[in-house]
């Protein structure tokens, strides 16, 4: 998923955890997190090496996100798990509906945008309105990836997408290095803190990376608007599961 829209890796990969492997959102978060910031870290390499990233952005949201993800965290351990299951039930569902409403359709910019490329130099040019937008969009990513194990590419792709005039692909790799940036440093410390099952983390991160890659790849030939709508249909689908596995429903 990850390799193929730039987002939605963490709302397929908590609920597999948790429906798969039966574990607690508060246990699943930190692993889903490891597993995305590696993929996402791949991505994003792949990216910088077709100087498609546009790192100050990247960088700033990023920072924004490390900086907000530790309150998530904090929260996440917090709440009850009813509470915390809506919560990511809510943000699912909302994520899968964007993905069903947004396929097919063209992005459209701001006019004018906060953040427009220099014809000049190719580089976004900088103004208090664009450094505010992505700072706020790097902070909500980041308390939502502590709060429920999410890389915030949802919120990361749609922000890029509304403040910005970049073009799909770049959007997509700058996408890919925040979420790395953020997951890998708040996934890491949760491991070191022993809030994460190395035995698990290791394997799924590892798979994660591997599908990122194969999604990389079929991305110019998969990424078409059946298979997003499919995608949107199984996160209702996991949404709804872990509402009955909560108990919430049924």
């Amino acid at each position: 998923m990850l390799g193929l829209t730039g987002a939605g890796g963490g709302v397929l990969a908590l609920p597999l955890l948790v429906l798969g492997l039966g574990l607690s959102i508060p246990s699943a978060a930190p692993i889903a997190l490891l597993a995305i910031g590696l993929s996402s870290a791949i991505g994003a390499l792949l990216g910088l090496r077709q100087g498609i990233v546009r790192y100050r952005a990247a960088g700033l949201i990023g920072a924004c996100g490390i900086v907000t993800a530790p309150l998530g965290v904090w929260l996440s351990h917090r709440l009850p798990a009813v509470p915390l299951a809506v919560c990511f039930a809510a943000v699912q569902a909302w994520v899968s509906v964007r993905l069903w409403r947004g396929a097919g359709s063209v992005p459209r910019f701001q006019s004018p945008c906060p953040c427009r490329l220099d014809a000049s130099s190719g580089r976004l040019h900088w103004t208090p309105s664009c450094a505010k937008a992505l700072a706020s969009t790097g902070a909500l990513a980041g308390l939502l990836s502590g709060l429920l194990g999410v890389g915030g590419g949802f919120v990361i792709v749609p922000a890029l997408k509304r403040y910005t005039d970049l073009q799909m692909n770049s959007l997509v790799a700058t996408s890919l290095a925040v979420i790395s940036l953020v997951a890998l440093v708040t996934g890491g410390a949760n491991l070191a803190a022993g809030l994460a099952n190395a035995e698990v983390a290791l394997p799924f991160a590892g798979g994660a990376a591997t599908g990122l890659v194969i999604g990389r790849l079929l991305a110019p030939y998969l990424g078409g608007v059946v298979l997003q709508k499919a995608f949107a249909i199984m996160g209702l689908l996991a949404a709804f599961a872990l509402l009955v596995r909560s108990h919430v429903l049924g």
